[in-house]
């Protein structure tokens, strides 16, 4: 490869086509690994969940391959800081871990781009195990899941009186999020945060409210799903 095409590239120095190759392996290997660790920390099945993966992986590369880029050169750092300020982002992200995540493998990139390999060796794993283990300890509690129950009853309906038995049958704990009118003030809404016994209790406290005469709709869903 010519001097004049490539000559960061050409020599055998910090940026050579060597380290990058060998830099460029660990980022997507150690990228594999933080998407492995999202996949074992979450354990949902969401239609996004193969492609926030992949971002992950190849997250991890680009940044790594910034890092190269920028090397010790400030100049080259505020100006690849404001042609990437320009990119935007549409999708939505509903689970805050989903951040961490995303975060976690820019981190691992980053380290692995400076050559900092200690970094990504010890920190993954360590991660990884908090992940893990936050998960179990937040759904492992007998098949506890969490949930959010928005209920929709008739205006002038005592609504702790409607829902006070279906709850306590399928919820081990409740809290009330929000209240509001809807149908132009006909119809009160109100949101709960739940934690209901069983994942079988999600279509068991739906139809049980459903035929409670007063209550006009029900919804409920896993918390962080949207």
């Amino acid at each position: 490869m010519p001097d004049w095409l490539a000559p960061d590239l050409a020599g055998q120095g910090p940026n050579g086509i060597k380290v990058l190759a060998v830099r460029l392996g660990l980022s997507l290997l150690f990228g594999g690994i933080v998407a492995v660790v999202y996949r074992a920390s979450h354990g949902r099945e969401k239609a996004d969940d193969v492609t926030l993966q992949a971002t992950l992986v190849l997250l991890c590369m680009l940044i790594a391959m910034v890092s190269l880029v920028i090397g010790s050169d400030i100049a080259r750092a505020f100006s690849l800081v404001g042609a990437l300020s320009i990119v935007r982002f549409r999708t939505v992200v509903d689970d805050t871990r989903d951040t961490a995540f995303v975060i976690f493998a820019v981190i691992v990139g980053m380290a692995v781009g400076s050559g900092q390999y200690l970094v990504p060796a010890v920190g993954v794993p360590a991660v990884g195990l908090v992940a893990v283990g936050l998960h179990r300890l937040q759904n492992g509690n007998g098949g506890l899941v969490d949930g959010m129950l928005t209920v929709r009853i008739g205006l002038g309906r005592d609504a702790e009186s409607l829902l006070a038995a279906p709850l306590d049958r399928h919820v081990v704990r409740r809290r009330l999020l929000s209240v509001g009118t809807t149908k132009q003030g006909a119809a009160l809404e109100l949101g709960y945060a739940v934690r209901l016994k069983s994942e079988a209790g999600l279509s068991g406290l739906v139809t049980e409210l459903n035929q409670v005469e007063g209550i006009q709709s029900v919804e409920v869903r896993r918390a962080g799903t949207s």
